[in-house]
């Protein structure tokens, strides 16, 4: 109830950028002479940010409890930024009903934030060649704050800058860690079941709402400040 903000995920909500990130993450692996792989697999190391992919590509698997060598890392950490940072949008599309779902609820007078975990210096660039950067008050990087998703801070940190009470707000997104984080502030959130969520089923960590479209997020807010 009495909602005023909306906050959106990027990657897996707004955006399948897994082609682009695919390609940039092959890419790094062959400089440096290592197995590539295939972009279906790489699709369930995305969320966590830009060293945790890079990790994850490193080690061939999600799971990443083992230790990287330290001079290995930084190396493909710089070559995965350098090489991303060229193809950050020539694969990279919305997804189905995202700009005309945002301009319905932007014309409605919901104002519009994305909390990602993608560093900082990307997101500007994707969103305005998809041309949604107009539509977004305010955007947060993984590397924004000392802290990323799932931790609360991101959140609370666009509440403190939009001055808008965590209550007014509803969290949208794909991944565990986005749902953890509105719960560790006490903000609602919205499941997309379409996004990267490690291969999980994004009801298994209870959203306030789950989607299969996201054309249907507008339907949940019967009018500004008022949800059904």
């Amino acid at each position: 109830m009495n909602k005023t903000t909306i906050l959106f995920d990027l990657d897996g909500t707004l955006i399948d950028s897994v082609p682009d990130l695919a390609l940039s993450v092959n890419q790094m692996l062959e400089s440096l002479g290592r197995e590539t792989f295939a972009k279906a697999t790489i699709r369930y190391w995305v969320g966590n940010g830009a060293q945790m992919l890079v990790k994850r590509a490193l080690l061939g698997k999600r799971d990443t409890d083992e230790t990287v060598d330290t001079a290995l890392f930084d190396k493909a950490l710089k070559l995965f930024l350098s090489f991303y940072g060229k193809h950050l949008a020539e694969a990279t599309r919305a997804y189905p009903h995202v700009p005309e779902t945002l301009k319905v609820l932007k014309k409605a007078g919901y104002r519009l934030a994305v909390i990602t975990n993608k560093p900082y210096a990307f997101v500007g660039p994707i969103l305005k060649n998809l041309q949604l950067d107009g539509l977004f008050e305010l955007w947060i990087g993984g590397d924004s704050l000392p802290e990323k998703k799932p931790d609360p801070a991101p959140l609370l940190h666009v509440c403190n800058v939009l001055s808008v009470p965590v209550a007014a707000c509803v969290m949208v997104g794909d991944s565990k860690n986005d749902i953890a984080a509105a719960k560790a502030c006490g903000m609602q959130s919205i499941g997309v079941t379409y996004g990267y969520n490690y291969g999980e089923d994004i009801r298994v960590y209870a959203p306030d709402r789950v989607v299969d479209d996201f054309a249907e997020i507008p339907p949940l807010f019967e009018s500004r400040g008022k949800q059904t």
